[in-house]
């Protein structure tokens, strides 16, 4: 198969990725074996040229080629340019972190480069192969990542649950991929809607529920949320923080791709069991984040209820709904990238940041982690005018436009519930005395970046505007 210049101009970011994915590999292993900062300056380096090359990417309309394996359109653009950034930001952050643990090795930064490969796939997947070869990329190197410090039983029992729970989900996912195949005769996600029809009978529903139930795994949504908690409080703080952040963008171009545009014509069956998933995810979620003692595992339970309502999204089954939904993912990781940060640069030698107690009295210890926390905090529980504010109500909206005024007002009273821990780690930094703890790490640059990203949460919520028109735009109908 030849394939044309415009095919390799619109397939570039992948291209470049791996090519550069091999200089990192072999400039490690030749340049940097003493001095693993180097392989860590390279990466950050490989990705903001990355963003660059994907940013410049204009794409008019839709194209599928590669043989119909590959979409490229203006969703994926701005999906892949976020993937790039985002996982910049994750791994400067966690630059100071993984030196002072001792495991900072060229292998962290090309397994993070690998799973960048997989969202990128994913994000331009047009075919059940491609989609496939995407989720294996991004998840055989998560699983690594959570076992990468190899002193910790912690984390590699982690990894062991994440795998074991990773492999079934991918079981389920080829098992319901091939039952379509059986039923349609064809790999192809934009000719399924059409050789399923309006009835496509009971094999149909099997198939969708083993699909539906893979993407809420790779989601985190209840009941296949198990091994949140386990991998956000085993695996290595900076390890956790590149499994809760950029693979949320892998798993909405996952849950895009073949459900809103391979199966748009059956939503109604797809989307009542997301309907189910999310209003279990949300309620659940809310409710067990209350009983944390520990911030990494309070996180971990907010990310299953907000899973919930960017799941939300997709039972609306509309062009708002998904623009909403994308809205919100992309809301969240900016969010969720300000929250680790914090506990990355809080956690000393000897002295991990994990637990809420750890932040008691942090404003009189230091404002600006304090402050960066706070408006993550605010943004998280939907507290106006933060950016999280304006991702909930555009799913409510979304909801009581599609006639679902039931999960709007579950949606409501979940954001209520779950504002009670935000706002208890906010009490905590300003209203509790200070615990006796080690002072805290300078990192100016750390600092520097964590700002910004505190001042986007802000910035984003006081002038929502053009990131909402953007991921409009990027939705065909939104």
């Amino acid at each position: 198969m030849t394939f044309t210049t415009n095919e390799i101009w619109l397939a570039l970011p992948e291209i470049y990725l791996t090519t550069a994915l091999c200089v990192v590999l072999l400039f490690d292993l030749f340049f940097a074996t003493k001095n693993p900062g180097r392989t860590a300056t390279l990466t950050l380096l490989v990705l903001v040229v990355g963003a660059v090359l994907a940013s410049r990417q204009v794409i008019a309309d839709r194209q599928v080629i590669l043989g119909g394996m590959y979409v490229a359109d203006r969703l994926s653009s701005l999906l892949k340019t976020g993937a790039f950034l985002f996982t910049a930001m994750a791994l400067f952050y966690s630059r100071d972190y993984l030196a002072r643990r001792g495991i900072q090795k060229g292998e962290y930064y090309v397994l993070s480069l690998t799973a960048l490969l997989g969202v990128l796939v994913l994000a331009s997947a047009a075919n059940m192969v491609t989609l496939y070869v995407g989720v294996e990329l991004l998840s055989l190197s998560l699983y690594a990542l959570v076992a990468f410090d190899r002193d910790s039983g912690v984390a590699a029992e982690a990894a062991m649950k994440y795998f074991v729970l990773g492999a079934i989900a991918s079981g389920t996912l080829l098992y319901g991929m091939s039952i379509l195949y059986g039923m349609t005769g064809t790999l192809d996600l934009g000719a399924l809607t059409a050789r399923l029809g309006d009835s496509p009978g009971l094999g149909f529903t099997l198939a969708i529920a083993f699909i539906v139930s893979a993407i809420a795994f790779k989601f985190g949504a209840v009941p296949f949320h198990m091994w949140v908690p386990d991998v956000y409080q085993g695996a290595p703080t900076a390890s956790a923080m590149m499994v809760a952040t950029v693979p949320k963008l892998a798993s909405f171009a996952m849950a895009f791709r073949f459900l809103a545009e391979g199966l748009m014509a059956q939503t109604p069956q797809w989307s009542q069991m997301l309907a189910i998933l999310a209003t279990v995810s949300v309620i659940a979620g809310n409710l067990i984040a209350i009983a944390q003692t520990s911030l990494l595992r309070m996180l971990a339970y907010s990310a299953i209820a907000n899973v919930g309502f960017i799941l939300f999204g997709f039972v609306a089954g509309s062009g708002a709904g998904f623009s909403s939904a994308l809205y919100y993912t992309i809301a969240y990781v900016l969010m969720t990238l300000a929250a680790f940060a914090i506990v990355l640069i809080s956690s000393r030698d000897g002295c991990e940041a994990t637990e809420l107690d750890h932040f008691k009295g942090l404003h009189q210890r230091d404002p600006l982690l304090a402050g960066a926390m706070a408006a993550v905090m605010f943004s998280t529980a939907g507290v106006p005018p933060f950016v999280g504010f304006w991702a909930k109500l555009q799913i409510i909206q979304a909801l009581l436009a599609s006639g679902h005024l039931t999960l709007a007002l579950i949606a409501v009273v979940a954001s209520v519930v779950g504002a009670f821990y935000y706002l208890r780690v906010v009490w905590l930094m300003y209203f509790e005395a200070p615990a006796e703890q080690p002072p805290l790490g300078k990192a100016p640059g750390m600092r520097l970046v964590l700002a910004i990203n505190a001042l986007a949460v802000l910035a984003l919520g006081i002038m929502p505007e053009q990131l909402l028109a953007l991921c409009r735009q990027v939705i065909p109908g939104g």
